[in-house]
Parts: structure tokens; C-alpha cells; sequence
């Protein structure tokens, strides 16, 4: 098996599983654990995986977000509850964007439930569920493409947005801690702050476990998004904290 084949099977492998062990792989492949550990290191310096101790994880860590084809089949309930409670602050004819993420995605698939409408996104899961419906105009923002996103990046999608209003902009996170937003990609970071700027209203889909984390960037203080919601309540150290800050999260349950 060649080296780009054996990389893509790992990668297959870590979507099914979560994570792979260095030994088992060795095994499977028939191949040195030197090997092993060289597949692991050009995958992490990809952005694509995360070494850990024996093997690699696409679970998100501090400085380290899962590929998308892993995070769009997480919390499929979550998402489609998230997803149905955020159409409720949409009407037809309103402008509306959504950000890059699989949680946008599950809501991008349910606009067209509100149309007429006039979609501003740089998520492509998006992009390629609206492209051919009608009653939808479709507004695709440029930029470097992101495998690991599955969206677009950059100084094009960030001037592009500079361009443009919105009625209301539809973000997701990876970590909330306190009242503070983070994310662990500084792209991906200004291209959400470029779209909460052109919007009059803006709103966080975020499930309950990724309250009481971190990552590597500030994105936003909670304060910042007119809707927060959660698919349910936060554990009660985080909710204590939301509470002591006048933050009011919307809960689907």
C-alpha cells in the first residue's frame, strides 16, 4: 500500500473510531512503527489528526479541531434540535448568514423551510445542499478552501463579507468558558467576526458540552450574541457562570 492510500485509511479509521492506536496500525498495515509515527506526524502537521501517547485522536483538544467528516456525525439530535429552534429567528425574505461548521450545516439543509431567502455562506456542506433550490439565492463566499472546515477561508472571504449586510448570522464554537467564545483557528476566527460585523443580529448554536472549555483564540464574549442556543442545560458550574453575568441561553430542552 502506498503511503497516501495508507494515510486516507487512517484517517477512515479515525472517522469510524475516534481515535487509532500506533501498534494496531503497525499490524494492520504491516508496516514499522517508525513508519507508523511518520503517517501520524504529516497527518497532525496537516491539521488532520491529533498525536497522543500510542497513537491519535480527531477528538478537539485546546489547539486542535476534529476534521469535519468526524464533527458531522456527532450529536445528530443536538444539532437538528439546534437547528429547528434557530429557524424560528428566521422569516422569508429576511438575509441570513451561517458560518463554516456541521452544525451549520444541519441548519443550512432546513432554510429551505423559510424560503424565500437570500443565503451568505462560506460553509460548502451548505453551499452544495442549496445550490440548485429555487427560492433560495444563494450568495457563496470565496476564499482558500479548508478540507478540514469543509469551508472557505481567508483575505477573499473576509473582504467579500466586508461587502455585505445580513439580517442575521448564524455562528457555532468548539468552547465556551465563562462568558468567553473560543476557537482554536485564528482564520476561521476572523472570518466569524467578519460576518458578526455585517449582521444586525447575530446568534451562537452551541451544544452543552462544549461549555467549560477552551481553545487557542478569543473569538467573542457571549454578551456579543443577541440568541445563545444550547441544546440543553450546562453543567452547574457553567451555568452558575452564565447566571452571575446576566447571559440567558436559549435551551431546546
Amino acid at each position: 500500500m502506498k503511503r497516501d492510500e495508507r494515510q486516507q485509511a487512517i484517517m477512515d479509521l479515525l472517522v469510524e473510531h475516534g481515535a487509532v492506536d500506533l501498534e494496531e496500525l503497525s499490524q494492520r498495515f504491516e508496516v514499522t512503527r517508525m513508519t507508523v509515527h511518520r503517517d501520524l506526524d504529516e497527518l497532525e502537521q496537516s491539521g488532520l489528526l491529533r498525536k497522543v501517547r500510542g497513537g491519535a485522536t480527531i477528538e478537539a483538544g485546546t489547539q486542535f479541531e476534529s476534521d469535519f467528516r468526524f464533527r458531522e456525525k456527532k450529536d445528530t439530535g443536538a444539532k437538528e434540535a439546534m437547528a429547528t429552534r434557530a429557524l424560528e429567528l428566521i422569516e422569508p425574505g429576511m438575509t441570513v448568514m451561517v458560518n463554516d461548521g456541521s452544525m451549520a450545516a444541519v441548519l443550512g439543509e432546513k432554510l429551505k423551510e423559510k424560503r424565500p431567502l437570500t443565503v451568505i455562506t462560506n460553509n460548502a456542506a451548505v453551499i452544495d445542499c442549496l445550490k440548485a433550490e429555487t427560492g433560495i439565492r444563494l450568495i457563496a463566499l470565496g476564499g482558500a478552501y479548508s478540507a478540514k472546515y469543509n469551508g472557505f477561508f481567508g483575505v477573499v472571504t473576509e473582504a467579500s463579507l466586508r461587502q455585505l449586510r445580513a439580517d442575521v448570522a448564524f455562528l457555532s464554537s468548539p468552547a465556551v468558558s465563562g462568558t468567553s467564545v473560543f476557537h482554536m483557528d485564528d482564520e476561521v476566527v476572523r472570518a466569524k467576526r467578519a460576518m458578526m460585523a455585517s449582521a444586525a443580529r447575530t446568534c451562537l448554536l452551541i451544544n452543552h458540552n462544549r461549555f467549560g472549555r477552551t481553545a487557542l483564540h478569543v473569538l467573542a464574549d457571549l454578551s456579543e450574541f443577541d440568541t445563545v442556543i444550547t441544546d440543553k442545560a450546562p453543567a452547574d458550574d457553567a451555568r452558575a457562570a452564565l447566571e452571575k453575568a446576566g447571559i440567558e441561553l436559549t435551551l431546546c430542552q
